[in-house]
């Protein structure tokens, strides 16, 4: 089966405020992180909400990284979004929340324009959470994805049957 491209939905918990809460470090993280995933940077645009938050997109040519942060609350919000073979969304995924000193987790990623052959597109997903552990937050080594349920296909939301 062929897809288009794959899609995280990130919630970060537990980050460092003095980090989420000055735009040019997020910026820097984000910019990193679409480095880190292999692809092209074609635009970029954040900024700091008073008085609290950044919020911010680096558009790709594979997509689009996407931020916004609380930082009274310890709280990020990632969406990145990639197509194309090459690229590496999980990398942008770990990278951003190692440097946003996240210790929690919760991510959706969604599998998308799925095709059968036929044109008729979907989409798939699966969530997970997990706390990261101190190896990771110290740049050593890979998060164990802890699943929280089977694949979700489109139009099932968490909770519901």
């Amino acid at each position: 089966m062929d897809t288009v491209g794959h899609h995280y939905i990130v919630e970060g918990s537990g980050c460092n405020p003095d980090v989420i809460s000055r735009v040019e470090q997020v910026e820097q993280i984000m910019v990193r992180a679409a480095e880190v995933a292999d692809v092209q940077v074609w635009a970029i645009s954040f900024h700091r909400f008073q008085p609290h938050g950044v919020s911010g997109v680096v558009v790709i040519s594979e997509s689009h990284l996407s931020v916004h942060t609380w930082p009274e609350m310890g709280y990020v919000a990632l969406d990145i979004f990639t197509c194309g073979e090459r690229a590496k969304p999980e990398a942008a995924v770990q990278h951003a929340l190692k440097e946003f000193g996240a210790a929690n987790m919760h991510i959706t990623e969604v599998t998308r324009g799925l095709d059968e052959g036929d044109r008729v597109f979907f989409h798939s997903m699966i969530t997970w959470e997990e706390t990261i552990p101190d190896n990771i937050l110290n740049h050593n080594e890979h998060p164990r994805k802890r699943r929280r349920g089977a694949a979700r296909r489109a139009g099932r939301a968490k909770g519901q049957s």
